[in-house]
């Protein structure tokens, strides 16, 4: 069994008010990325909350999709929330499948692809590439969940993918969305449908 661990944890510093609930379509920015991650056949997710928690809960009650708070969100970086994604995982989840909860963007073939080769190849490192820049969702195997658990505050999952870069399970995709979060008012306004 595959989880999406979908981080939604940030302060929306630059964006001045919380994204996650910000309209998107028929939806918001974080249910849009719920659905699509549906979509492509993951059917167990979990949401990171941090800031604007209870208008997040409210996104993932209604979809839902159960939560887990990051009590470190403030000061914890995407790396605490990832871990205690991880922490909170079902027995047997095999796999994490990192999505970032400010990325509507993404595309459904996008998550079926990298879900696919986890499936097909036993990757147990599985991260989708355009044009050689790696993107989200990426997936991590149970196997690397201690190494990542173990991990400081000081360091990223960048790190941890780069350690590792000779390990990685490169899903070539034609979709720049892996490489595209919202950030600020500029990219929501850019991007939204």
């Amino acid at each position: 069994m595959i989880t999406a661990t979908i981080l939604a944890a940030g302060l929306s510093r630059r964006m001045g008010k919380a994204k996650m609930a910000l309209p998107w379509g028929s939806t918001t920015v974080l249910g849009q990325v719920l659905q699509v991650v549906r979509s492509a056949g993951v059917e167990d997710l979990l949401v990171v909350t941090g800031a604007a928690r209870e208008a997040v809960e409210a996104i993932c009650l209604a979809a839902g999709v159960r939560t887990v708070p990051n009590p470190e969100y403030e000061s914890g970086e995407m790396l605490s929330s990832l871990q205690i994604g991880l922490r909170t995982m079902p027995p047997n989840s095999q796999a994490a499948l990192v999505v970032l909860g400010d990325q509507p963007g993404i595309q459904e073939s996008v998550v079926e692809a990298v879900v696919r080769a986890r499936i097909e190849s036993g990757a147990s490192l599985a991260v989708p590439s355009y044009e050689r820049r790696r993107g989200h969702p990426w997936l991590v195997g149970r196997d690397w969940w201690a190494e990542l658990l173990e991990m400081q505050p000081t360091q990223t999952p960048r790190d941890f993918l780069n350690r590792h870069s000779d390990a990685i399970h490169y899903v070539q995709v034609e979709s720049a969305s892996i490489l595209q979060d919202i950030d600020t008012p500029e990219d929501y306004l850019k991007t939204r449908p």
